[in-house]
Parts: C-alpha cells; structure tokens; sequence
C-alpha cells in the first residue's frame, strides 16, 4: 500500500503513476480546492496501486510559466500576454515560429545519436518541464544537474527553468564529495545525472548523507543500476519524463477547467534561473545566483561579437554548466543555428567532418590545435617544413605591418605622436605590408588553404574562460583564421568584454559589450585610474549576479554599494589616440594576471607570474609550468615535461643515445633551465631553481579546476616541502 500526495511519488517502477495521479479527477488535479471522500484503486499497465483519500480540502497549487514559452496554457487565467522575453526558455518559442523546420543541434555520440529542429527542440523542452511538474518539482526549488554536455543537458536545463524552479549544475569529473557539497549547500531536492555510471558512483554517498525526492537519468538504461538503495527512491529515465509531460500537456490544453484548477503566475525576470558554483581556484565552491534577467542581457547582447546567421554551425565541446559556454549557447539557438556536439576524442575529426563556421572554446583547445598544426609542420619532409616556415615568417610580419597602418596596436602612453611621426609611420608600414601581401596571398593558396580545410573555423573562433597566449594569438591571425577573445566571470553572466570582428585589437580582451561599464580602480584607495594605468578591474551592468547564494559576506565583498563587481583581475584601458598606430584601439582593455596571483619576492618586487608561464608554454618540452617565488629572493617555477618531446630533443642533442629511454632527472633540469631562458628572455625575471614533476596536474588530483585551470594555491601547498628544499640549495 502507497500514500500519494500531490507532491511525492513513491513508485520508481512505473512512472505512469505520477500521471494517473495527475488525472484523477477532471483530467486530474488533485491538487485544487476540491473536497473528496471516494477512496479506490487505479490500475497501471500491470500493476495495481490502492490509494487512501482521507476526506479533506487541498491548496490549490501555484504553477509558474515562461510567459511566451507556455503562452497556451496561460489563456484563461487573467495572465496578462507578453510580447518579449521574460525569462530564459522563452526564447524557444520565438526561435521555433522563425526556425522552425531547421536543424537546431546534431548530437552524435550518444546512444541513441539525436538530431532536433527548432520546433522538435520547443517540444522537447516543454515536455520535459510538464513532466517534472507532474512529478512533483515545484517552483523555486533547486533540481540537481550533475551530467555533462549533450542535447539532453539543454533539453532538461530549460526544462528546469520553465517550471519555475532553479537548476544546480555540475559535470561528472567533479568529486564524489564536491558534488554532494554542492547539493546540500544549494538545499536541492533531486537529482538529473548523466548516466547509470554516474548514479553507481554517487549513490552511495547521497542515499546515505542526502534527502534525494527523486533521480532522473538523461542517457542509459535504470537496470544498469547497481545500488539496492535505489529502489526506495523513484527513479525516471528520460523518456519517461518526456511522455509524463506529453500525455498531461494533453490532457491541459483540451480542458480549459483543467488549466484553472491551478493559480497561474509567471516567472519573473528577477527570479534565479541557475545556481553555478564556482570553480575555485582556491577555497570551497560559491554559489552563483544568476537571474533571467542576467542571462537575457547575455542572450540580447552577443550578436555585436558574433555576428551568426541562421545556417551556421557551431562546434560545442566545453562544459555546458560553464556560464560561458551555456550563455553562448542559449544567444547562438536565437540565431537559427546548428550546433554539433563533440568531445576532445572526436575534436579534429568534427573539425574537419563538420567545417564549423564557429567555434567557441577555451585557449587551450586553440593552443593544442596550434601544437598539432607545428608538430604537423615539423614532421614534414626538408623542403615542405622550410617553405611552411618561411610563409609563416612573411605572414606573420605582414600582418603586424597592416595592424601598425589599421591602427590596431596597443598603447599604454597617454601622449599622441606628432601628425608627421604618425604619417611616416603609416606609410612605411602600408608599404612593407604592400610589398609582402602577394606572398602572403600565395601561402594562403598552398600552405594555409590545407590548414583551413582540416579546421574549418571559416569565420572565426571565440576564446574565452582564461588567457589567450600571444603567440597562439599572432599565429592564427598569420594563417587568415580569426580568433576573437573575451572576458568575463562566472559572477556576470559571463561576458563582459570581447573583441568586435571589424576591431580585433591582439593582446586585449576588446571593449565592453553594450549597457556594460568597466573601470581600473586603485588596489588601496579604490581610486579611478587614468586609461594606460594598472589597477584592479572592476564591472557593472545588467549580467552582475545577484549573489552568492547563503554567502551576503562573500557577496558584499565581491559587490559595492554602487553596483561595481570587483573581478579581482589586475588589467589597463588603452588610452584614445586620434592618430598613430593606436588610433583604433582607444578603450580596449587589456589583462595582466590575478591581482591574488601576484608574486611579491623578498626585494619588495611585484611579478606577475602569468606571464612567464605564457611564454614558457611556448616550448614543446614543458607540458605544464608554475611560477613560485613568494617572500623568496629568486623565482622559481614547478614544471611537467612533455615527456616524449623531452626525449626526443636530448636524442637530437645528442644529450643521450638514439636507443635511450628515459631521460635522468638532472639532465630534464638543465635542458628546461636553456628552453626557460630562450622564450622568457624579454621578460624582466627570470626564472632560477626548478622542480620537476613527472605526473602531471589534473582535475581527477585536485589541482585543476573543471575549467582546465591550475590551482596555483593547492599545487604550492602540495608541494611546499620540495618548494623549501629546493630554495636551499639555491640559498
């Protein structure tokens, strides 16, 4: 015998449950102020579920809408229409009525391999909205999404947010016990996870130290669940879910007395629509609270830096819980696009397959197709690898000749060159780039022309999430394939600053994007500094937070009274200059490390380590680098060889002979101290003792975020013991 209330369902076996429940009486809501006394039984498929119906009165229940989303079920309930977006899942209605037949995303790798038009997307989503209010999911409550990128992630985060209720998101990589502290913290009430795997990993530890109302698995099959306490909590696959919604979205828009039999209200775009922890590159995870209405500005405001028309392709392979790429996300499916799911396995085989016209990723997949790109290069035969090179030089040197004459170069001073100065210099740099632009063009046809047919990337490519190094900057620019950076912070949204494609200033992160303001503030006196002077970034618009959830201190630290969201970033506006090279990159700003990550070294020098560890990563022998040094005389730095890149130059060096294996600790030392010394010899430190390290950084240790960034603080921690041995032999 089971107790059925309007809220909790306790049969995982037949979801079909929640439905009948749904339709007892008048198409089924229970949940209105109606008296009843009958107690029965009702028969599902085989089964059959008795229920107790003691005589009372029930609430009548509150739903909430999207207003434009769910504009048919709102008729009839003195909800007033609307014609713009309120709320985030109201811009599928609006993209299916333009898109609607269009392919809206190809997601291949999963089983079974999924492809959705606009108009199947739209059902999709309000189908599976419907189905979690049917069992149970009330507005306002927090619903677990710990799953990775796939259609489906879209499909039940959109869902989530139309029932009015706030998802909590995270992938599968994160630990067992980061997971859980992110459920309890966030009070939510459920789980949507990946797959079976991941429910066997986790369930352990949640069935024993979590209230979990119920689970819902995106992909897989529930008899490849392993603990036995599942079966004292309902679980749903994602079909299910999607039918339950199907069959009361039916049931609602043919009963009109069935619709008002629940209080109708619409979400608000104050409401939360996500809670995002965090990744914390130090401390314990927070909570970010983004509204509606923060990643509505993100939706409204991109198209200025990706400028996509219906047609175009995406690629998407990041996290889909990282606000970068799920802001992105929601704004390209506003532009009738298709978007294709990849995965770092199948990366360079999509590229190719799919010829995105967009890409918008992380540095280090542009940084790891620039490695592919030269280690391609340098395995070519004698005279292809020179030619390449040769063509790279000349088009690297054109390209810096037609910025100088477009003026598009960075400038801290404040002062304008004289109108000769600026006029000669304009006219020697129109004249070498004139001279090398037939060369150029050439290499274009036969070098570059097979790089673009392997990559695609046709219009450009979106970096964001982290530091674009220079030179992977530079060289992409030189084979004629764009890469516009930006910035932003999980606090906004995320983006609040990138590079417009007709002003792609290299080296800055571009202008603020429209109704944003960014100012450089003084560390200590919070001061406005003058453009060309370093400071403490600060950001305020419309994509601000509205908090760090359960956290006012941590919020009213990150926020002033004004508005103003200190990014703890340090960085420069380039000053306005109506001529010389500068001309055209008045106002863009420009980034210089983590204002906490600064190095002060016991001569009472400031060092900014990210800089040294971009030019450092320039070397194919260091897979991964630290820069340490605080309170000490000298820098140091932690570093992870490429190991068989390592090897392979000591062969060539004839460090050691051709049938060598391995490569002695020592021997790493000194030929990492001569790759330190070559890239890191125009910056004002330089490096002295190393510590190498032969297991690399990872997110599984601990000390990479989910984002693919170093926990500097955790790895200095880790490793203080050989940090303090090493400064004294060095002493």
């Amino acid at each position: 015998m089971m107790h059925l209330n309007s809220s909790c369902l306790s049969s995982s076996r037949d979801p079909r449950l929640a439905l009948s429940h749904l339709l007892f009486k008048q198409h089924g809501f229970i949940g209105s102020r109606l008296f009843y006394k009958k107690c029965g039984a009702f028969v599902t498929g085989s089964r059959r579920f008795r229920v107790y119906c003691d005589s009372q009165t029930k609430e009548m229940q509150i739903r909430k809408f999207s207003p434009i989303l769910e504009s048919d079920l709102l008729s009839g309930n003195e909800v007033l229409p609307s014609n713009e977006w309120q709320t985030v899942p109201d811009i599928w209605r609006t993209s299916a009525e333009k898109f609607g037949d269009r392919i809206a995303l190809v997601d291949p790798y999963h089983d079974p391999p999924t492809n959705m038009t606009y108009k199947q997307l739209e059902q999709e989503i309000l189908n599976f909205c419907e189905g979690l209010r049917v069992i149970g999911l009330k507005p306002e409550e927090k619903l677990a999404i710990f799953a990775d990128n796939s259609c489906r992630w879209l499909v039940s985060d959109q869902g989530i947010m139309a029932t009015g209720a706030i998802n909590v998101v995270r992938g599968t990589r994160s630990s067992v016990e980061e997971l859980l502290q992110i459920y309890s913290h966030s009070e939510s009430c459920g789980l949507v996870v990946d797959d079976p795997e991941m429910l066997n990993r986790i369930s352990g530890t949640f069935y024993s130290r979590a209230a979990v109302r119920f689970v819902i698995l995106l992909w897989g099959e529930k008899s490849s669940i392993r603990n036995e306490a599942a079966v004292e909590i309902p679980i749903y696959s994602y079909k299910e879910i999607i039918d339950l919604g199907h069959e009361s979205r039916e049931a609602l828009l043919h009963s009109q007395d069935a619709r008002k039999q629940y209080i109708c209200k619409t979400i608000s775009s104050g409401d939360i629509a996500t809670l995002v922890y965090t990744s914390g590159t130090t401390g314990n995870p927070k909570g970010v609270m983004l509204t509606h209405k923060n990643l509505l500005h993100q939706i409204t405001n991109l198209w200025d830096i990706v400028p996509a028309v219906p047609g175009d392709r995406f690629l998407s392979m990041l996290p889909p819980w990282h606000a970068y790429e799920r802001a992105c996300e929601y704004f390209i499916f506003t532009c009738g696009i298709e978007q294709v799911y990849t995965t770092v396995k199948h990366l360079k085989e999509d590229l190719r397959r799919y010829q995105p016209h967009y890409v918008i990723s992380v540095p280090l997949v542009y940084e790891t197709l620039y490695s592919g790109i030269q280690k391609q290069i340098s395995t070519s035969s004698a005279v292809r690898k020179l030619v390449a090179l040769l063509f790279l030089r000349i088009s690297l040197a054109y390209m810096e000749a037609k910025r100088i004459y477009e003026g598009k170069c960075l400038a801290r001073n404040l002062t304008q060159p004289s109108h000769l100065s600026a006029f000669f210099d304009w006219l020697s740099a129109r004249i070498f780039a004139l001279i090398l632009w037939p060369l150029h063009a050439l290499a274009k046809k036969i070098v570059y022309s097979k790089i673009h047919s392997s990559i695609g990337i046709s219009k450009a490519g979106v970096s964001g999430g982290g530091s674009l190094p220079p030179h992977v900057d530079r060289f992409f620019e030189a084979i004629d394939i764009k890469l516009q950076n930006g910035y932003g912070l999980t606090e906004s949204s995320p983006v609040v600053a990138a590079r417009h494609p007709t002003c792609n200033v290299l080296g800055s992160i571009g202008r603020p994007i429209r109704h944003t303001e960014i100012k450089v503030v003084d560390a200590e006196t919070d001061g406005i500094l003058p453009h060309g002077s370093k400071g403490i970034v600060k950001v305020r618009g419309p994509q601000v937070m509205k908090g760090y959830y359960k956290n006012p201190e941590a919020t009213r630290k990150a926020i002033d009274e004004d508005g103003w969201l200190n990014t703890g970033d340090i960085g420069w506006i380039s000053p306005p200059h109506s001529r010389g090279r500068s001309r055209q990159a008045g106002g863009v700003i420009v980034l210089e490390g983590r204002a906490k990550d600064t190095i002060v070294l016991s001569t009472g020098e400031n060092v900014e380590p990210s800089e040294i560890e971009e030019a450092a990563l320039r070397s194919s022998l260091i897979q991964q680098i630290v820069v340490i040094g605080q309170d000490q005389r000298r820098l140091g730095a932690i570093i992870v060889p490429n190991k068989e890149e390592i090897l392979l130059e000591a062969k060539r060096l004839s460090i050691v002979e051709s049938d060598a294996s391995e490569l002695s600790k020592q021997k790493q030392i000194n030929m990492l101290h001569e790759e330190l010394r070559k890239w890191t010899s125009h910056c004002s430190i330089q490096v002295g003792p190393i510590l190498v390290l032969d297991e690399p950084f990872t997110i599984d240790s601990g000390l990479m975020t989910p984002t693919m960034k170093i926990r500097r603080d955790q790895v200095v921690s880790l490793y203080k013991e050989q940090i303090d041995n090493l400064y004294k032999g060095v002493a």
